[in-house]
């Protein structure tokens, strides 16, 4: 069992965030000479390719059964394929930076869609609040008070809507997928390919062939395959491993930050100070509306173990469960903007 704390988990937790925060910079240079499926495609199979080196590795091999790869090819579009390919479509209209504010709506939309399709979820005035205070950050990055002047509200509403389907993919993984008796790096891998096969059946009918592969472009889409499709699942799947799912998604939260700063530094792109003023906001109401109700020990094993009529609980007994890095390890943490 791998320590819960130390400098492991911390380093890698960072790494990742600079991976995944550096995404949206390489969209942006992969779509100046690259259609944006054409970015899509080339990154799932590279990180599909990277996953499944790993995967063997590791000497585990890819789930089984018809209904887990039914439910792995949804996820691979709610997570994958719509997202990735509205963030690329959006970078050709708005800065990189921009388009990582508006990622951080992904926990905020997600936290919507559990309470509206998850039965062990319930709306509290905590979330409640979470939730307003979340879609007012929104508000606050369109700019909607001057009627989205300055803004191009086409490209951010793409950006938006890539969040959105990270907020439906993150809720169907949960229900349909945690539990299935994979670990989240088989579930991922398998996820890839599925994403994979459903572009290379796209990707050759709605684009032509590029008239130019500028360099940049070509490393622009191998970096989004190889580390922020690849290397950084292997990353989430240590710190779920060592740390927990609940640590390893909090991740989101630095994602803006090193994508508005590559943004900003790299490609000298301007942000109103609305955008981050808006993604702070957006963060904020996110972790409050993703904090669930306390729940006695007593509960949750009532709800795990019902008594049998006429029977009593012996004292000093616990029901057997899963706990800590193992439990982890089935129950994959929700991530976005791979």
């Amino acid at each position: 069992m791998h320590p819960v704390t130390g400098a492991g988990w911390r380093a890698r937790f960072f790494t990742l965030a600079v991976i995944w925060g550096l995404s949206f910079l390489f969209i942006k240079e992969a779509v100046q000479a690259l259609a944006p499926l054409q970015v899509v495609a080339g990154r799932m199979v590279i990180g599909a390719a990277a996953l499944l080196a790993f995967l063997a590795a590791r000497s585990e091999r890819l789930p089984r059964g018809i209904r887990t790869w039914a439910h792995l090819s949804v996820a691979a579009t709610l997570n994958n394929v719509l997202p990735f390919t509205l963030f690329a479509y959006a970078e050709q209209r708005i800065g990189s930076a921009l388009a990582g504010i508006c990622n951080a709506s992904a926990p905020l939309f997600a936290a919507v869609v559990a309470l509206a399709a998850l039965p062990d979820e319930r709306l509290t005035r905590r979330r409640g609040l979470g939730l307003l205070l979340g879609f007012c950050g929104v508000f606050l990055v369109l700019g909607a008070w001057d009627g989205l002047a300055g803004h191009d509200p086409t490209g951010t509403l793409l950006a938006l809507a890539g969040g959105l389907c990270y907020g439906f993919g993150f809720p169907y993984t949960r229900r349909f997928l945690t539990g299935s008796g994979n670990s989240s790096l088989s579930l991922a891998a398998g996820q890839l390919l599925c994403g994979s096969a459903i572009l290379a059946v796209l990707t050759p009918v709605l684009t032509s062939a590029p008239p130019r592969l500028p360099a940049a472009s070509v490393l622009s889409v191998v970096a989004l395959g190889a580390l922020g499709t690849g290397v950084a699942y292997i990353l989430n799947y240590g710190i779920i491993a060592r740390a927990g799912a609940t640590v390893a998604a909090t991740v989101a939260y630095l994602m803006p930050l090193v994508s508005v700063l590559a943004g900003v530094a790299v490609l000298g792109e301007r942000l109103a100070w609305s955008q981050p003023a808006g993604a702070a906001v957006i963060i904020a109401g996110a972790a409050l509306a993703q904090t669930r109700a306390r729940v006695s020990p007593s509960v949750r094993t009532a709800r795990r173990w019902p008594r049998r009529p006429g029977t009593q609980a012996a004292a000093g007994t616990a029901a057997p469960g899963r706990s800590g890095p193992d439990c982890a390890r089935s129950h994959p943490a929700p991530t976005s903007a791979r």
